[in-house]
């Protein structure tokens, strides 16, 4: 009886163990799947899909345009990147004999590569040339204009240095001004750095703006779909593979947004793009407003993917813990 009891087949319920292959496959197929319901998800509801993806566009339009904006005004600020001159302007009675002696004296220094003389009757006849006031000068009773030497520092003269090579010249008793001809580059320059400073600032602002409105978004879809989270867990579903599908919804809606924010900022160039091109042709030059390009555009798209994973992340983990079964 012992024998027959102890070889009789054992009932109940048996432990069964999953390959790491099939759990693999099951892991991609939920992936799949998750993507794919979300996305269905927001295109049943187009409105406020589109509204939802029309406010992170806009949040992310606003910086990525001004920073195009100042990357084009970079280009146009490269072709005046010259070397820096300093213009001599003479006392009015310095004649001409003593104004080419000076130029070559400057021109002999070693801080100094050049010292072009320019005489006053030479820019007068300049003047009236680009200026179109001949009737107007012919009736001068002089000339007005003093003789000008323009003076080209050596390359390494740069900075402080330039600053007090400006200060030698002015000292001249035969200079009435020494102007520094880069000055107003060097201002651009600096205005340019604080606008890149504001766009950065403008910039993690509504990158904020926008992971609070897409986490504000997926604690809305949370909450709708409560019932069915907690079906879910009651039924053994980890938190990982509940939050997979919300995650994949902040994902749509960041590529959307991002996609969206690159069709704003082609929209805003291509209307600004005629008369900018105008305004080039009255000034003689070929520039040309530049987009955002297709690595541009990409690089967009993939940023609000970035930031919807990032919203729904920080969503998710906050409220879906708050989600239990009772």
């Amino acid at each position: 009886m012992a024998r027959a009891g102890g070889s009789a087949r054992r009932e109940g319920a048996v432990h069964s163990h999953t390959g790491f292959y099939d759990r693999y496959h099951a892991w991609l197929r939920h992936h799949r799947l998750s993507a794919a319901d979300s996305l269905r998800r927001l295109l049943d509801k187009p409105l406020s899909s589109l509204l939802t993806w029309l406010v992170i566009a806009i949040a992310m339009a606003l910086p990525v345009g001004m920073n195009v904006a100042l990357e084009n005004a970079r280009s146009v600020s490269v072709s005046w990147d010259r070397p820096a001159q300093i213009s001599l302007f003479l006392h009015s009675e310095i004649s001409l004999e003593p104004a080419r002696h000076l130029a070559l004296q400057l021109a002999s220094r070693d801080d100094i590569v050049d010292a072009r003389l320019i005489s006053s009757d030479d820019a007068l006849a300049e003047f009236r040339q680009l200026s179109g006031f001949g009737d107007l000068l012919d009736s001068l009773d002089q000339n007005p204009l003093p003789n000008l030497i323009i003076v080209s520092p050596a390359s390494a003269v740069a900075g402080a240095q330039m600053e007090s090579l400006q200060a030698l010249l002015q000292a001249m008793p035969q200079v009435e001004q020494a102007v520094l001809d880069m000055e107003w580059v060097q201002r651009l320059t600096g205005l340019m750095a604080l606008s890149r400073r504001i766009v950065l600032a403008v910039g993690a602002l509504l990158t904020l703006g926008v992971i609070l409105i897409l986490g504000n978004t997926i604690r809305l879809a949370i909450e709708s779909r409560r019932d069915e989270i907690v079906i879910v867990k009651l039924v053994g579903g980890s938190n990982s593979f509940v939050r997979r599908p919300f995650l994949y919804t902040g994902l749509w809606y960041g590529v959307g947004g991002g996609l969206f924010a690159g069709l704003l900022v082609s929209a805003s160039l291509w209307f600004m793009a005629e008369p900018a091109h105008a305004l080039a042709q009255l000034y003689q030059s070929g520039f040309e407003i530049r987009g955002l390009g297709i690595m541009g555009s990409l690089n967009l798209i993939i940023l609000g993917g970035l930031l919807g994973l990032t919203g729904a992340w920080l969503a998710v983990s906050r409220h879906l813990s708050e989600i239990e079964p009772r």
